[in-house]
C-alpha cells in the first residue's frame, strides 16, 4: 500500500483541531477527514469516525494494525509540517 497524495486543510478557527486531511491510497482509493489534533504529547492523527446511538464515537475507516496506522500518521504529519512552514 502507497500513499499516493496528501491533502491538508488548515483550519483556521482556534482549537486542538489544527487540520482536515484527504489520503489517497495507490491512486485508486480516498479516505477524507483524517483530523490533525494538538495533544498532550504533541500532534496526532484521528481516522473518520461518525457518532453512533449510544453516544460514543466510533472510527469509520482505520488502520489494522499500529504498524501501518503510524506510517500514515508520520506521512501526515510531515506533510503537516511542511505545509505549516510554507505559510510562515
Amino acid at each position: 500500500m502507497q500513499i499516493t497524495d496528501v491533502r491538508i486543510r488548515k483550519v483556521e478557527k482556534e482549537g486542538k483541531m489544527k487540520a482536515v486531511v484527504s489520503i489517497t491510497i495507490d491512486e485508486e482509493f480516498v479516505v477524507h477527514d483524517i483530523k490533525i489534533i494538538e495533544g498532550e504529547k504533541g500532534l496526532f492523527i484521528a481516522m473518520p469516525s461518525r457518532k453512533a446511538a449510544d453516544g460514543e464515537y466510533r472510527d469509520i475507516a482505520h488502520p489494522i494494525n499500529s504498524d501501518t496506522r503510524d506510517r500514515i500518521q508520520k506521512l501526515i504529519l510531515e506533510k503537516y509540517q511542511e505545509t505549516m512552514a510554507v505559510e510562515e
